[in-house]
């Protein structure tokens, strides 16, 4: 793990926004725009719960924040039906690039499944290669403000599917493409990365890294399957690993007078091989809490195990995972854990700094990433 390179942590009292960042964990069809999507959803004559721009972001967040993961992911009924064509595809990225970068991020890895845009016709390459364009286009946009952004696209296989092997084939062969990973994604419980245990192989044989979800709505047994089954290099959410982590206080009066101990801990086998080996776990806090990833923990985000992990040197990274359902951006999740855990900017360099280290770049531009993040934050002073 880099160690920053501030010397002291000053307040901060500025934009969080202005700081560099890097987003590992954030889906395509979770990042629209509400205007966008009425537009889209006229031309395509797909009904929309408002069209209303203000009224339907409202509805996004409404039901995404039902604590119920099944719920959450009925809301991308609404935006996988505008991204069926090349035109839709596009201008979806080309957006999802220029929100990234009016938020500071440098570098992004957007996830999304291929399989769920065939409806009006799309090929798999053909649907990847929309994408790839609407992402250039978005890089360009961004560099003509005189602002610079990096993106790579996650391809995603949906685990309740039986296409793990064809995904995995699309994703090497758009390797010098744009794609950068692989991923597994849909309703975890039920769903092990196992089912896909040939199609990692695939991919391990190929040199092609993945990231899986796991630890969100399902345990342990679906992280460790990631570990096994899924070869992943990093955990989408990740976040229950902690329900591997024995904390015990002397008594409760010590529990509640020191908010900031975590009492004795005890790492069991697989937290402790996930923490020694700085497997990258990406949280999104805020996804965390209204998904109920977090229940098992506490009702507020104040209860969210981030903190005790990241404590306890777990590789955390900080994410959003769909800014459109959750209504956050990267700027919000990094004022959340200001607000919530008193972080300062040496625990949000840190975070970012995991971040752009666990990134799937090539070594020689993870290295530029890291020293222009550090370059950044030693010119706040």
């Amino acid at each position: 793990m880099t160690e920053p390179i501030v010397d002291a942590a000053p307040a901060i009292d500025f934009d969080l926004k202005s700081l560099p960042k890097v987003s590992l964990h954030d889906h395509l069809d979770g990042g629209l725009r509400p205007a966008t999507i009425i537009e889209l959803a006229e031309a395509v004559g797909h009904t929309l719960p408002s069209d209303d721009p203000v009224a339907l972001g409202q509805w996004f967040r409404e039901s995404a924040d039902s604590g119920s993961l099944v719920r959450y992911l009925e809301t991308f009924d609404h935006t996988v039906a505008v991204m069926q064509t090349k035109e839709g595809l596009f201008r979806v990225a080309m957006e999802f690039v220029e929100d990234l970068a009016d938020d500071g991020v440098v570098y992004g890895e957007v996830r999304w499944a291929p399989e769920q845009h065939l409806q009006k016709g799309l090929s798999l390459d053909e649907a990847v290669e929309a994408v790839q364009e609407g992402l250039e286009a978005g890089v360009d946009a961004v560099a003509e403000t005189g602002r610079e952004i990096q993106v790579g696209q996650l391809i995603t296989a949906m685990r309740h599917a039986d296409r793990g092997q064809e995904i995995a084939e699309l994703a090497v062969r758009h390797r010098n493409k744009g794609a950068v990973g692989f991923d597994i994604a849909g309703a975890e419980d039920g769903f092990l990365p196992s089912r896909f245990k040939d199609a990692f192989t695939y991919l391990a044989e190929h040199n092609f890294p993945a990231t899986v979800h796991a630890g969100e709505a399902a345990g342990l047994e679906s992280i460790q399957s990631a570990l096994v089954d899924g070869r992943a290099l990093r955990l989408g959410h990740g976040v229950r690993i902690a329900e591997d982590i024995m904390v015990e206080f002397d008594d409760e009066d010590d529990a509640e007078s020191d908010e900031d101990s975590i009492g004795l801990v005890t790492l069991g086998d697989l937290s402790s091989w996930i923490r020694d080996r700085g497997i990258a776990l990406e949280i999104c806090p805020s996804s965390n809490l209204q998904t109920g990833a977090i229940a098992g923990f506490g009702d507020g985000i104040e209860s969210h195990p981030l903190d005790m992990l990241y404590q306890l040197g777990f590789n955390v990274t900080i994410n959003t995972d769909n800014r459109l359902m959750s209504g956050v951006t990267l700027t919000d999740e990094f004022e959340l854990l200001v607000e919530t855990f008193d972080y300062d900017l040496d625990d949000l360099l840190e975070l970012t700094l995991n971040a752009a280290e666990a990134s799937f770049l090539p070594l020689e531009e993870k290295e530029a990433l890291v020293e222009y993040i550090n370059d950044a934050y030693a010119n706040l002073g």
